[in-house]
């Protein structure tokens, strides 16, 4: 589907989205290479992470009752503008000369940032059905989900060109420059979303928090398909582990060996959003997606040569979107849509606690599993939780088909 063909205001959200993910993207190279250059210490390197997702986790396990009560369009600006000034504490810590104020002003952006994103994706994925037609949210989700993904591949080498011309500080200023550009972008949505300024309490607050988990777990395609999401994503924490070694050790690559590898992922990504617009969209598909998606990670396990390795990541990013499209878009469609917000969050934190988990399976030493084993298990976990469900859609809509036949012949 072109772009011309959805509403303007989809098209100043997606523009907002593909600019703050760019300077997203060249800031947290650059925070990490700052903070290297100053202590030399991987273990701040990890606390810089820690910092990120442990408020992050917190602050969304107990938010989600105030995401139904507000102003989405005004939200997602607001956080856009914080974002923007952000981005400036660590240049600002920089230009103070110290080594300490260079450090506060890094950890003062990754706790922000990590409190802020949980925030704003919730209400971004919320904010969707009302900006596009239900028959367009399917190839609305593989717009965003592809060309995010392709600015997370295309953001790193971009900003290791401009780091040979200009100091590396000088890039938080253009990331809050590029923050400040999506703010403009979605400035240009206009209101939908109606406020409810509700009393609040204690008991409101936790009288909200439990009516949107019970509302959650009330809705049981909704709970498979972010528990079937939350498997890639325990594939994804693990391969952030797993990829170096498997390519640099395992298979003895070069550097750009494994670049490659690494890119070619969101390739694949963005050449299944294009195939998305030319095949049938329904469960069938949806499930082979994933399933050829996981089966992807299954051949990992086998491969000899870092040509095919390519090809598996390739083959991983072209079937994964027929799965993760569909299913936001059923997501977005079967939930109610009063508490569709909440219950966003409530996906969102399955999807983001199950990623560390899968960085800690491939980590931990005491498993003594090999790379290419670690592979086929999340490749597994993967196909045969998809192949269960194919078969159980399959066999259902039978079932369904059958009992009609019976009582249209009796």
């Amino acid at each position: 589907m072109k772009l011309t063909n959805y509403t303007k205001s989809f098209r100043a959200l997606w523009i907002g989205e593909i600019i703050s993910e760019f300077g997203g993207a060249a800031g947290g190279i650059v925070n990490g290479l700052l903070l290297y250059e100053l202590t030399g210490s991987k273990e701040w390197m990890g606390a810089l992470w820690l910092v990120y997702f442990l408020p992050s986790l917190i602050l969304q396990g107990i938010s989600s009752p105030f995401l139904n009560h507000v102003i989405k369009e005004k939200m997602l600006k607001n956080i856009q503008l914080i974002r923007s000034a952000a981005y400036l504490l660590p240049l600002i810590g920089y230009l103070s000369g110290t080594e300490f104020g260079t450090i506060a002003g890094l950890v003062a952006l990754q706790c922000m940032l990590g409190l802020l994103q949980p925030i704003y994706a919730s209400l971004s994925f919320s904010l969707l059905p009302d900006l596009c037609e239900e028959k367009e949210l399917v190839s609305a989700n593989s717009l965003l989900d592809g060309t995010l993904r392709l600015m997370s591949f295309i953001a790193p080498g971009v900003t290791s060109l401009l780091l040979l011309v200009s100091p590396l500080h000088v890039i938080y200023g253009l990331s809050s420059f590029l923050f400040l550009l999506s703010f403009f972008s979605l400035s240009r949505i206009p209101q939908t979303s109606k406020p409810r300024v509700p009393t609040w309490s204690k008991k409101f607050w936790w009288s909200e928090l439990r009516a949107g988990y019970s509302t959650f777990f009330h809705y049981p395609q909704l709970l498979r398909l972010t528990l079937l999401s939350s498997t890639v994503q325990f594939a994804v924490g693990a391969t952030l582990v797993l990829n170096v070694p498997f390519i640099r050790a395992e298979l003895n690559g070069e550097a750009w060996e494994y670049a490659i590898f690494a890119g070619a992922f969101p390739v694949g990504y963005a050449l299944g959003m294009i195939l998305l617009t030319k095949i049938p969209k329904n469960p069938k598909t949806m499930y082979v997606g994933l399933i050829g998606g996981g089966f992807s990670f299954v051949l990992l396990y086998v491969v000899p040569s870092i040509p095919l390795a390519w090809g598996c990541e390739l083959l991983g990013g072209l079937l994964f979107p027929l799965f993760n499209a569909q299913s936001a878009a059923i997501f977005q469609t079967e939930a109610p849509r009063e508490r569709l917000s909440q219950l966003s969050s409530v996906r969102l934190l399955y999807l983001r606690i199950t990623m560390p988990l899968g960085i800690l399976f491939a980590s931990s030493s005491f498993l003594e599993i090999s790379t290419r084993l670690s592979y086929l298990i999340i490749g597994m976990i993967i196909v045969l939780a998809g192949l269960y469900f194919f078969i159980h859609t399959s066999v259902r809509k039978e079932s369904v088909v059958l009992n009609g036949n019976v009582r249209r012949t009796s």
